[in-house]
């Protein structure tokens, strides 16, 4: 079943939003600020994994589109236009396993139409994903779900989906998870088609857990960066390889090996080593106009003294710099001590950062930082402050020139745990401009 609709979701009522609005206000943002926290939708939530969250696309249309999970398991895609500031949504599936693990990763096709890609969290539930009828619109229906049912051996089912497409190999899309046997796979298509290959590993740790990010131009490369493991298991370090016509290389250039032989952290650079040093976890990698790649992480002092580093390669080794202390975990049940507020890279410029970060005495609020050499030095400005609620997971659409309208999306609200998320989706809107629902 697709619910379509312009501010509607299924089970909420415009009270829902009308209250979201209000707790805007508890934000803090001041006068003179150039844009306004705004909801986006009275419940949502994402994990930092997966991706890409959201897209932006300028076609026929100046549009971006936004997937989450809300708290009652609705698979849902908001559509933006910047032109008319109008938020209409998608509800791609009802009732799915309520886990911000399972937030939906989003692709624009050639032609302008939508896919969204989604699984469950470590459970034997198949891959998903949906395709809009019509270019550049999610309100003109949907084709029927797909599934995709091939996986690496093991007894841990599907987790986090990661989409990409090449141009310069004919189209071929690349889709990433986590496998089975708790390690990253992979499986391609033939080309601009629906016929998927078996799946294969990417990266093996036997016995752990590594957690991978992606980032690709869309013409020929694929960038990673990924841990050994969970930092509640293993002392984890940062590693980083690239994809390119069919081999996996080094930043150097230095060559792993061919796609689809599994990789050991060992064979890849070492951004960051854990030896010594307190353990980490990987956010996000972008590239920057030379199409160098740049990562930020988070690392553990302590389990509730969390700390966000940046680092990037300069073309001959990488650069490596604390940013700020992050403060503690967000997750209220404690189960979950190394969930940071979240930092994130602009992708159209990675000398910007978004992080949520916990202020003394005070709750985790939204920060955009800058530098301007390399990591060295850094200015921010609040995105929130003064606020008496959660603020986390802060990113910027990818591909969305500038500091303008949706510029920022974070949530909002509680989080308990990851599956008793209490949060909404919240946007950095133009000043004194609400959206138009």
């Amino acid at each position: 079943m697709v619910t379509t609709g312009s501010g509607a979701f299924p089970r909420r009522t415009a009270l829902g939003l009308a209250g979201a609005v209000g707790a805007a206000a508890l934000l803090g943002v001041s006068s003179q600020a150039v844009a306004t926290p705004l909801p986006v939708a009275p419940s949502g939530a994402w994990c930092w994994f997966g991706g890409p969250r959201a897209v932006h696309h300028q076609g026929r249309w100046k549009r971006t589109y936004i997937g989450f999970i809300t708290d009652s398991g609705e698979i849902t895609v908001a559509q933006y236009d910047h032109a008319t500031t109008r938020l209409t949504y998608a509800v791609l599936a009802e009732d799915f396993e309520i886990d911000d693990h399972n937030n939906p990763a989003i692709h624009v096709l050639p032609d302008g139409r939508l896919e969204v890609y989604w699984t469950a969290h470590a459970r034997n539930i198949p891959l998903y994903y949906r395709r809009s009828k019509l270019p550049e619109d999610i309100t003109g229906g949907w084709e029927p779900a797909t599934t995709i049912t091939t996986n690496t051996e093991g007894e841990y089912g599907w987790t986090y989906t990661s989409i990409t497409q090449l141009s310069a190999e004919k189209g071929r899309k690349y889709l990433f998870w986590r496998g089975a046997d708790f390690n990253p796979a992979f499986s391609t298509t033939t080309g601009d088609d629906d016929q998927w290959t078996e799946a294969r590993s990417l990266i093996q740790v036997p016995g752990q857990r590594p957690y991978v990010k992606m980032c690709a131009n869309g013409r020929d490369t694929i960038h990673f960066a990924f841990t050994d493991g969970h930092p509640r298991n293993v002392h984890t370090s940062i590693y980083y390889m690239y994809y390119r016509a069919g081999h996996l290389h080094r930043a150097n250039g230095a060559r792993i090996g061919p796609l689809g032989t599994p990789v050991s952290p060992s064979q890849a650079d070492k951004v960051y080593d854990a030896t010594g040093r307190p353990k980490s976890w990987i956010w996000e990698i972008a590239t920057d106009r030379r199409e160098r790649p740049v990562l930020v992480y988070a690392n553990f002092p302590s389990d509730t003294d969390h700390e966000y580093r940046y680092a990037r390669w300069d073309g001959r080794r990488w650069q490596d710099h604390r940013i700020t202390a992050a403060g503690d975990s967000i997750s209220a049940d404690g189960k979950e001590p190394h969930y940071s507020g979240g930092i994130s890279l602009d992708h159209t410029d990675p000398s910007t950062v978004l992080l949520s970060r916990q202020v003394p005495g005070g709750r985790h609020e939204v920060e955009r930082w800058r530098t301007a050499d390399g990591g060295h030095t850094w200015t921010s400005e609040p995105i929130t402050r003064s606020s008496t609620e959660l603020n986390a997971r802060p990113f910027k659409p990818v591909g969305l020139p500038g500091d303008g309208d949706l510029s920022v999306l974070w949530m909002a609200g509680e989080y308990p745990s990851y599956v008793g998320y209490q949060t909404r989706i919240m946007a950095l809107g133009a000043d004194g401009q609400a959206f138009t629902l």
